[in-house]
């Protein structure tokens, strides 16, 4: 454990029960949610590449336009 993660933990066992749990909780649920999108994003990479591909070509060959800009 990292010095400055202990600190927190240090900090956090200073909390009430309640507050300690909220903390966990919330702990818990951006723990989750990271490794989700580190899933997420992982298995979409191919996806993406393939995208990118696809519109560098359409660019080369001519098929694109200008995006108007008063439409963002």
């Amino acid at each position: 454990m990292t010095h400055l993660l202990k600190k927190a933990f240090e900090r956090a066992s200073k909390l009430s029960d309640e507050e300690q749990n909220e903390l966990a909780k919330w702990l818990i649920s951006e723990l989750e949610a990271e490794r989700k999108w580190d899933k997420s994003y992982s298995k979409s990479e191919d996806i993406l590449d393939k995208l990118a591909d696809e519109a560098l070509n359409e660019y080369t060959a001519g098929k694109t336009k200008p995006m108007d800009a008063n439409l963002i």
